[in-house]
């Protein structure tokens, strides 16, 4: 069982790159009913990663803290 919540970033606005603060999350794409399956995406060592779905460019930057995101909004709850 996982001692952490993963957490969950969307793209309503469909912009091609998404910084965020961890190397570890799903994407969902976009809000719901809108979204397509929550895919889990580690990026390991490395500081990017590119999602199989929506090809939304995730980079990881060590500046933001697990909910927030450049552009704003991205963080799902």
């Amino acid at each position: 069982m996982a001692d952490h919540k993963i957490p969950h970033f969307k793209n309503d606005e469909g912009v091609s790159e998404i910084e965020i603060g961890v190397r570890e999350f799903q994407c969902m794409g976009a809000t719901p009913p809108q979204d397509h399956p929550h895919v889990y995406l580690d990026m390991g060592h490395d500081d990017e990663i590119l999602c199989p779905y929506c090809s939304t460019h995730y980079k990881y930057n060590q500046k933001l803290g697990p909910t927030k995101s450049i552009p704003s909004g991205c963080y799902h709850e």
